[in-house]
């Protein structure tokens, strides 16, 4: 099994260089590929912040991807759906959208009031 980088999941998704687009996909789409969670926040953050994508957009198009054949995530797909589902439709940032879908599963300790009224 492959752990995919937040580089090679940009690069499929952007195809953007042809030579790594091609490697990305044959890898992706022909082979079991393990996805962990800070790659999938770093993913955001550069889809946002660099390629200034809006935040439903990423979210469909993360949805769309994590749900492609062989893929596997570290944690359970339905806590990275719920998080991009927030992502979309608030103003936190991934990572905090991230522990407010944990919030079925722990108890989410924080400071941060946006958080705090979104795990309360």
């Amino acid at each position: 099994m492959r752990v995919l980088d937040a580089n090679y999941i940009l690069r499929y998704l952007l195809n953007d260089n042809p030579r790594m687009y091609a490697e990305a996909k044959a890898v992706i789409e022909h082979e079991p590929c393990l996805v962990l969670g800070e790659v999938v926040a770093e993913v955001v953050y550069v889809l946002d912040g660099y390629y200034d994508i809006s935040r439903k957009e990423i979210a469909e198009t993360l949805e769309v991807f994590f749900r492609q054949e062989g893929l596997q995530m570290h944690e359970p797909l339905f806590v990275v759906l719920q998080a991009l589902v927030l992502y979309a439709d608030t103003s936190l940032d991934y990572v905090d959208c991230y522990l407010c879908a944990l919030k079925g599963r722990y108890t989410v300790a924080t400071f941060n009031k946006k958080l705090r009224k979104c795990v309360d």
